[in-house]
């Protein structure tokens, strides 16, 4: 995609813009392959936006299209994980109900900012937030083995939607790790397990892209040609890792979840140090 291209593609805009796009097969077999690392590891541990997004940037697609475009086919991943979830009764859908609501308002916000502002403005906490995470999962020995929830009350529905609402906007806004930081928050604030937190996490992460997905289709931000064959790439990769995350829980979740955060943190130092 030339920069002639892109700049056309900046100027229009419309009601569910449906763009066309000529891509070479060399084209298509990278996002592809670039969809399916993503919804693989997002599906186990978040943060598969650390992949797909830059890999759309550096594929030329233009920021505000590469977000709606990529939001496309994460919801389609993340839609492909949910139902794995719910199949296997893996999330906590009494205190779920509450919080769906959390995310779609954090969700609508965030769309409604992202389209005004630079989320640049971000990178620097976003990276000391992710060094956090990975260092206390890394180093919190038996974080997330027992599931120690005390149960749907007051106290849990008020840190869960506080939870919700928080990252339903930053999902809206900004978008990746957003699994990740969903995955920590119910281990360490609610005591959920790996499995349950996970679970809770994909299922609310779909709840926030599919509100922002919509926010960017009435935009026109969404580059069809592209988003549809990636969004196939991403539902074989989420499916394969939903199920893996199940059957292996914290042995598997644990170290892709500090790796995860770890190298996005270092992905956005490079980021910073190069604006």
């Amino acid at each position: 995609m030339t920069k002639d291209k892109s700049d056309d593609i900046m100027k229009k805009s419309g009601i569910f813009n449906v763009e066309v796009v000529t891509l070479s097969i060399e084209y298509i077999i990278a996002l592809c392959g670039i969809g399916f690392a993503a919804a693989f590891i997002d599906s186990i541990a978040g943060g598969g936006g650390i992949i797909s997004l830059p890999g759309l940037l550096v594929l030329g697609v233009p920021p505000a299209f590469a977000l709606g475009t990529n939001k496309f086919a994460a919801s389609c991943a993340s839609f492909t994980s949910s139902l794995t979830f719910i199949k296997y009764r893996v999330y906590d859908g009494d205190l779920l109900k509450y919080l769906i609501f959390g995310t779609l308002l954090g969700a609508i916000l965030g769309v409604k900012t992202v389209l005004l502002l630079d989320s640049s403005q971000l990178r620097i906490i976003i990276i000391a937030l992710m060094v956090f995470v990975a260092i206390y999962t890394l180093f919190v020995k038996n974080i997330g083995n027992e599931n120690k929830f005390e149960g749907v009350n007051k106290k849990t529905i008020a840190i869960g939607l506080i939870i919700s609402i928080i990252l339903g906007f930053y999902d809206g806004f900004f978008g990746p790790g957003t699994g990740s930081f969903y995955i920590f928050l119910f281990l360490t604030l609610l005591n959920y397990d790996f499995k349950i937190s996970a679970g809770n996490g994909k299922i609310l992460n779909f709840v926030s892209n599919i509100t922002s997905l919509v926010m960017f289709a009435l935009n026109g931000k969404i580059l069809y040609s592209i988003a549809i064959p990636m969004a196939l790439a991403m539902i074989l990769g989420a499916r394969l890792g939903t199920k893996l995350a199940i059957k292996n829980g914290a042995r598997l979740i644990k170290p892709i979840l500090v790796s995860v955060t770890f190298l996005y943190a270092v992905k956005m130092i490079f980021d910073v140090i190069k604006h």
